[in-house]
């Protein structure tokens, strides 16, 4: 336990979490459209924006959880 009391260790566990969090989230937006017509970057791009006007940024956060379910609706997984 001292090993993990020292701040160098401390900053190296948090900074993995931290970036495990963020590739984790990452991983979570939808980038996969059912229609294969619809399957290609300028679809996305306008259903995603659409998306971000729909539900602009809050300080909560929760508009990510929101945009995530705006483009499953849109068919995207």
């Amino acid at each position: 336990m001292k090993e993990f009391s020292s701040p160098h260790n401390r900053f190296k566990v948090l900074f993995g979490f931290w970036m495990g969090a963020i590739l984790f989230g990452c991983s979570l937006y939808p980038d996969v459209n059912d229609d294969p017509a619809k399957n290609n970057k300028a679809t996305f791009r306008q259903d995603a924006l659409a998306c971000a006007q729909a539900y602009p940024e809050s300080g909560s956060g929760v508009h990510v959880k929101q945009r995530i379910g705006c483009m499953n609706l849109k068919g995207w997984h």
